[in-house]
């Protein structure tokens, strides 16, 4: 497993050249499928779409919960394509983190001209 810093430092390069490729715009899959294949190919392990059950009552649940991204087993990648970013979509990601117990969480819209604007970093 990479040290956080360095392991931010791959996605969040990753991040950049999938929003200077694209620009903003596009249906939020097309930015996963690409700032996947980005990851990938700078050698991270990334799972899409992982599932997450909710444990409820000592009971696993499976209530259809899905991690967009989850980066060598450590980030947890929200990805959005949405005008502007909610409180809601805040607390989704920190409900993912508290659920899943991993560290490290991003929330990032790519429907901003300027993609530093639309990153938001969470640590556990």
């Amino acid at each position: 497993m990479l040290l956080h810093e360095a392991l931010t430092g791959k996605i969040l390069s990753c991040a950049y050249t999938v929003h200077s490729e694209l620009g903003p715009g596009l249906l939020e899959n097309a930015y996963e499928e690409c700032f996947y294949y980005e990851m990938v190919e700078k050698g991270l392990y990334v799972e899409k779409q992982r599932k997450m059950p909710l444990v409820y009552k000592e009971v696993e649940l499976d209530v259809g919960y899905r991690l967009d991204l989850v980066v060598e087993d450590t980030v947890i990648i929200e990805l959005k394509a949405v005008d502007a970013l909610a409180p809601i979509h805040t607390a989704q990601l920190l409900t993912y983190l508290n659920l899943s117990g991993l560290p490290l969480g991003y929330l990032m819209n790519f429907n901003v001209t300027s993609l530093k604007n639309g990153i938001k970093r969470f640590v556990m």
